[in-house]
Order: C-alpha cells, then structure tokens, then sequence
C-alpha cells in the first residue's frame, strides 16, 4: 500500500501520486523549456469600431471581385481581335494581353481575398490544441458548427455583396479558360479529319518504294515469305515537319504468302497481286510501328503492347488489345511490272479515337 502523507486540515494524499504528478512537471519542464506565453492582448481593428471604415473595405473588396469580369471579358476580346503576328513594345501584342489581363484577374482575386480576411472577417484569436487523426461523432459535430460559424465570422450573411462579387469573378475567371482551349489544336470537325489525320498521300498509280532507299518494288522480285518496310514514292518530295506527319500515317509493310494458305475476301480479290498483299504499318492500337514477321503463322507482332494480326485474313486482330483489323491498301502493278497503289486506304490508318467510324473497318466473314 502506498504511504500517506498527512496534511493541514486533516486531508491525507497519496505520497506515490505526489510523486507521479511532480516527475510529469519535471519533464514537462525539460520538453518544453520555454514557458507558455499564453495569448497576446486583442487590439480590436479600425474596421471593428468604425462603421464607416467597415463599409470602406467591403467597396474595396467588392470592387476587387467585380473587375475580375471585365478583365475576363478583355482576355476573350484579345484573344479573338488581336493579330497573332502583331507587336508591342518589342514583344507579342496579344501574348501581353493575354498574360496580363488573366494575370490581373487572378491577383485581383487574391488581393480581394487576403483584404476581406484582414479587414472584414472576424478577428479573435483562438488556441487548438493537437488531438487525434480519428474524427469522432463529435468531432464531426464540431467541424459543422464550426463551418458555420466560420460563414457568420467572414460577414457574408451581412454583406451579400462580398458573396456575390466572389462568385462572379470566380465565374468569369471560367471564360479565359474555356476560350484557350481553341490553342489545342484545330477543331476535329468532319473535314478537318479528313483533311488530316484521316487522309495520307497514297493515291493511285503511287509506287510503293523500299523504306530509306525509296528503290521501287517489283513484284516478281518478292519471295514466298519476305516482307518489305515501305513507303509512297512521293514521300520523297516533302521535307520538314510535313515529311515526318505524312510518313507517320503512310508507312507500310508488303508481304507475300502462298494464295493458297490465306483467305481473301471477294471484295478484296483485286487488292493483293499472286499473294502480295500491303497494310499499313501502324497499330490499330495506341500508333506503334509494326514489323515482326511471323512466316508460319502470317502473323505480325506488334512489340509495345503485343497485339497481334493476322496479315493471311485481312489484317484481324487475333491476339492483344488492339480492336480493329489493320487497314489494308489496295495494290497492283504497273506496265513495268511495279507495285502501285490501286487506291488511296479506305479507313483511316493509326489508333482509335472519339470521333473516328470504324463502320467500315473489315471485321471479318
């Protein structure tokens, strides 16, 4: 049993617990080496007694908010009226615009803000002390009312103007937003597709040259077998970033293969020359260039994501993730016995998207 220690007044106290209660002051002393200030004397703020100042910072505040639109409205009109080529003091006029009227906005934004906090927002001070990361009931409670308290504190209630000038301005702030999307690219229109991403410079009477070399293809050259990395003729003829787009869509792979072991559709019978058939060399599925040759089995691999198709029927997709046929181009030969072009590709080569119709994909007999 733990000693009693007798006190004034007749009270006893436990001598153990005396003990306990001085080593915690003990080692709080040595944790906490300085002692706590505790809170400074609250100064109330001009606003506080002031009316008249109160009103005075929620015009400076509102009129913050409300410039925001106008400024949101100016980036739009830069963005569409002003030239892309024009100049200002040595820079891009409408890049300055730009820069300044969306740069405005949000300062103007933050300024407000920062000005509602210090001015019009209650302004006490207050001790949280650490606790635990569970929240319990009644810590939910707690944040809810004190979520509500914070809305009567920042004087929103009062002065609806302040709610209202925020939400426009955050609203406006929307516009320039929206409007930069336009620098994404060009709209996929149905004929913006079709005159870029869904069109390649195949057409008729095109040779199908060697990759590099551009040496023209014969097709009494070509084994049972063997496949060729190809390329139109006129790729040739182009330079720069035009050059690296076109072959991009138009590359290709020739293979031939005894007509006896493939299957050819009869839409497809003048498509292919004694078993030489052409498709484009780029996967249906996220765009890589294919070139793994499976003689035996007429498939080809491709190595990012292993789709695998089957160049002996159609280009079909046996294996992998790829979920359409790969495109095949229709061929023939020339008086000289060279490969060509019959027709430009007849679906849109290269992976899927949104807008594209896969209605004409071959899928199969």
């Amino acid at each position: 049993m733990s000693d009693l220690i007798p006190r004034e007044g007749g009270h006893e106290v436990d001598s153990e617990a005396q003990q306990r209660a001085e080593l915690e002051t003990v080692r709080d002393a040595e944790r906490y080496p300085v002692p706590d200030p505790g809170l400074p004397e609250h100064l109330p703020r001009l606003t506080d007694v002031d009316e008249k100042a109160f009103d005075r910072a929620t015009r400076q505040v509102a009129t913050m908010f409300g410039l925001v639109p106008v400024l949101a409205i100016a980036f739009v009109v830069i963005y569409f009226a002003v030239p892309r080529e024009a100049a200002f003091l040595g820079t891009n006029a409408k890049n300055l615009g730009l820069g300044l009227t969306a740069g405005m906005a949000l300062m103007l934004i933050g300024v407000g803000a920062v000005q509602w906090g210090r001015q019009i927002m209650d302004d006490h001070e207050m001790v949280d002390h650490r606790h635990g990361a569970a929240s319990t009931k009644e810590d939910v409670e707690y944040v809810l009312r004190e979520l509500d308290a914070g809305t009567d504190e920042s004087r929103i209630r009062r002065r609806k103007v302040l709610g209202y000038s925020l939400g426009g301005a955050l609203a406006a702030l929307g516009l320039p937003l929206i409007v930069s999307f336009a620098d994404l690219g060009p709209w996929p229109t149905k004929r913006v597709r079709a005159a870029t991403i869904e069109s390649t410079i195949w057409k008729q009477g095109i040779r199908l040259v060697h990759d590099v070399t551009y040496e023209p293809i014969k097709a009494s050259e070509m084994v049972i077998g063997q496949l060729v990395n190809a390329q139109p003729e006129n790729l040739q003829e182009l330079h720069g970033t035009e050059f690296l787009t076109e072959k991009a869509k138009a590359s290709i792979i020739i293979v031939r293969m005894d007509p006896n072991d493939i299957k050819i559709p009869d839409e497809r019978r003048d498509w292919q020359v004694g078993g030489i058939l052409c498709y484009s060399k780029i996967c249906t599925h996220v765009g890589c260039p294919i070139s793994l040759w499976e003689q035996q089995t007429h498939h080809l691999l491709c190595p990012c994501h292993q789709s695998t198709f089957d160049l002996g029927d159609s280009g079909l997709v046996v294996f992998g993730p790829a979920a359409r046929a790969l495109p095949q181009l229709p061929i023939t030969t020339d008086a000289e016995g060279y490969l060509v072009a019959r027709q430009g590709f007849t679906v849109p080569v290269g992976p899927s998207y949104f807008e594209r119709d896969s209605r004409g994909d071959y899928k199969g007999e």
